[in-house]
């Protein structure tokens, strides 16, 4: 169990959080075009991700584009931050004898993601309502969690914890096809690693699209009893097979970047981190 909390785990995750909080901070106003196309917006659904900003540029204005960003960083550096941390950390648990490979990742990945999403999800529904909320009734994610519980009772935190846990694969296919092209590829630059986060996550997106989609109208439903069967078949009937990729266009653009810059700044940081530790020792 002391594996578990060790120097080198630390700086992983602290790694991962500085490199998805960078993403993040520089590819938020896709971020917040593709949720709200998600979300079933009527004003922007038909848009392609390029017109969905110049419409909400000239008639809500640049302010729009980040309502919500504070506790969406704030919720993604916890969210990296624990999944980063519960990999390595399991990861330094494996016996030396036993050869890292695919399979190994997928189980550790499987793990983490589990772990994330469990404690994780009732910050992301506090984050779906701010985005949207056109009234306040709270401000920032603890006023929110507080009243989410209050006003709705406790378990509405986890209303989309089924869909969530489904979305593990999401995660776990993009690190594990991750990690597996990395031990292939002998190049080390932040443009190698820049491109193995974009394509790795291209396969990841393409799978999970539709129960993302899925999530994200859940997690608005203030009851939280539509479940994932319930709002498929809806959209199917309603939208046919292509509203289930309702938004992908602005969803891939922002995922893909997203990702690729993620994994760039956190190999860089954690490269960085680890060159002056063994510097360090030497002197």
């Amino acid at each position: 169990m002391s594996k578990l909390f060790n120097y080198d785990t630390l700086v992983h995750a602290t790694a991962g959080a500085t490199g998805s909080i960078v993403a993040l901070a520089c590819l938020y106003p896709l971020d917040n075009i593709k949720f709200r196309i998600q979300a079933d917006d009527k004003e922007l659904v038909n848009k392609s991700a390029f017109q969905a900003i110049l419409h909400v540029l000239q008639n809500e204005g640049l302010e729009s584009l980040y309502r919500g960003m504070k506790t969406v960083i704030a919720s993604v550096g916890i969210s990296n931050f624990i999944y980063f941390y519960t990999f390595h950390g399991l990861k330094v648990c494996i016996p030396k004898h036993i050869e890292i490979s695919t399979k190994t990742d997928l189980l550790l990945s499987t793990i983490a993601g589990v772990v994330n999403v469990v404690t994780t999800t009732p910050l992301w529904v506090v984050n779906s309502r701010l985005k949207l909320q056109d009234e306040t009734y709270y401000n920032g994610l603890l006023d929110g969690l507080v009243y989410i519980a209050r006003t709705e009772g406790i378990t509405a935190l986890w209303s989309s914890l089924g869909p969530s846990l489904i979305l593990v694969s999401n995660p776990v296919i993009h690190f594990t096809v991750y990690e597996s092209l990395k031990r292939k590829v002998t190049v080390k630059s932040a443009t190698a690693f820049f491109l193995l986060g974009a394509l790795s996550k291209i396969i990841a997106t393409v799978v999970t699209y539709p129960l993302q989609l899925v999530q994200t109208r859940q997690r608005l439903t203030r009851d939280g009893k539509v479940d994932m069967a319930t709002l498929l078949v809806y959209i199917l009937k309603t939208s046919g097979a292509k509203g289930l990729y309702q938004g992908m266009e602005s969803k891939i653009i922002q995922t893909v970047l997203s990702a690729a810059l993620m994994f760039m700044t956190y190999e860089k940081v954690a490269q960085t981190v680890f060159r002056l530790l063994l510097r360090n020792k030497k002197n």
